[in-house]
């Protein structure tokens, strides 16, 4: 078979790697996607809101998720990883290894299961911040609508979610499979994960109780999050009343991430309206090295700078320190040429993307000093979205379909000269 006859394989669904296979599967090809997690949507699920309209994703995500069930062309793949990708000369063969199917697809989502369980674990879908059932749906907006099984947090010998079943859905002695493809092309869209705030202690980062990352609070505002969608102080689950959001924190810095994450400064803006609109007695203020929001988003910086009980301080956080009952900013005002020492009862890191190739990714790939993948263009192999570079959703869109393009245009390319 040809390369221009074979499958293009996308890693990673998703927002990037959900459009990238729509839009090669739409035009034709067929595909196949795969996802380590349980269900798809990635990080962008995990918003509360999109900037700058300011509504949920899940009514974008349930679009596509339509087309993706409509299109015959396009095989979706869920609990897989890549385990191992050689290029050959008429695309690649890849080895897909996925994780046992303890739920399988037999399942309605009744809940059953989830209710006779006994054993929690970790939400991972919301940041470590609650407890799940060790069964269960992976979170509101999930597709599949299947229920998955952290089969390791069972105690020995239990049973009880497979009697509670009633569509034997449950296997728990199921086992890893593989399954060996060849594809034209691949593209890799693995996405970001967020810089550890463990890493910022002189910032409170896992010290400070009440400093919390931007990605956590977007679960604190969303209903479906760990608070139920209350902005509160993890100390004493109180509404803050002196919010303060600290820009770059880990990014643009020799130490930590060098390079700017380009949705940081957008996603607290977009959160200083959350807090704001949830506790309009609250005072926030923003402390930025530059403000950086291009093109149609700078309309956001202008409706917050202009909200009553909002502040813009062109400062950088040094040391964040807790001082009573109080949290201590020492702040160096560039403006006013001073140092200043600031309170707040709850602080918001505006944590940067880190690129996420090494998770689901069997095999080696080029990438940046900053470990943003490379295209290769001779061995049919692209990167869409946060895998390429730090970007916004509106931006991985367009990134992702261009990459599904280059992905169609190279495997036909290698068929004509196979």
């Amino acid at each position: 078979m040809s390369s221009s006859n074979q499958p293009l394989m996308v890693i990673g669904a998703g927002i990037a790697g959900i459009t990238t296979s729509l839009e090669a599967a739409e035009a034709g090809r067929e595909v196949i996607l795969v996802e380590r997690e349980p269900s798809v949507g990635g990080r962008v699920l995990r918003n509360h809101n999109y900037f700058p309209k300011m509504c949920p994703p899940s009514c974008g995500m349930e679009i596509n998720t339509r087309r993706m069930e409509k299109n015959p062309r396009l095989r979706v793949l869920v609990n897989a990883t890549v385990a191992k990708a050689e290029s050959v000369g008429s695309g690649w063969k890849v080895t897909v290894k996925k994780a046992p199917e303890y739920v399988k697809a037999s399942c309605t989502a009744c809940g059953e299961c989830s209710k006779v369980c006994p054993a929690k674990v970790k939400d991972s879908f919301n940041m470590d911040l609650a407890e799940v059932p060790a069964v269960r749906m992976p979170h509101a907006d999930a597709w599949p609508r299947l229920y998955t099984l952290d089969r390791k947090a069972c105690p020995s010998g239990c049973k009880k979610c497979v009697e509670a079943c009633a569509f034997k859905a449950i296997d728990l002695d199921a086992k890893e499979t593989e399954e060996t493809f060849q594809v034209g092309s691949m593209v890799v869209a693995t996405g970001w994960k967020p810089y550890p705030k463990k890493n910022l202690v002189e910032l409170g980062g896992d010290v400070l109780e009440d400093v919390v990352s931007n990605v956590e609070l977007e679960r604190m505002a969303a209903s479906a999050g760990p608070t139920a969608g209350k902005i509160l102080r993890p100390s004493n689950k109180e509404a803050p009343k002196k919010v303060a959001f600290v820009q770059c924190a880990g990014s643009r810095d020799h130490n930590h991430l060098p390079y700017c994450s380009a949705v940081c400064c957008l996603a607290s803006l977009k959160q200083a309206i959350y807090v704001r609109e949830q506790i309009p007695e609250s005072e926030v203020t923003i402390y930025y090295i530059d403000r950086r929001t291009p093109g149609r988003n700078e309309d956001m910086l202008t409706r917050v700078a202009g909200m009553d009980g909002v502040k813009l301080v062109k400062g950088k956080v040094g040391k964040i320190e807790k001082v009573g009952g109080a949290l201590k900013l020492r702040v160096e005002d560039v403006e006013n040429n001073k140092l200043l020492e600031e309170d707040a009862d709850l602080v918001v890191l505006a944590t940067g993307m880190q690129p996420n190739v090494t998770d689901g990714i069997g095999f080696d790939l080029s990438v940046d000093g900053d470990g943003f993948v490379v295209d290769d263009v001779q061995k049919g192999l692209f990167a869409a979205g946060v895998a390429r570079r730090p970007e916004d959703v509106a931006a991985s869109v367009r990134d992702a379909t261009g990459a599904a393009a280059k992905a169609i245009i190279a495997s036909a390319a290698v068929g004509r000269s196979a």
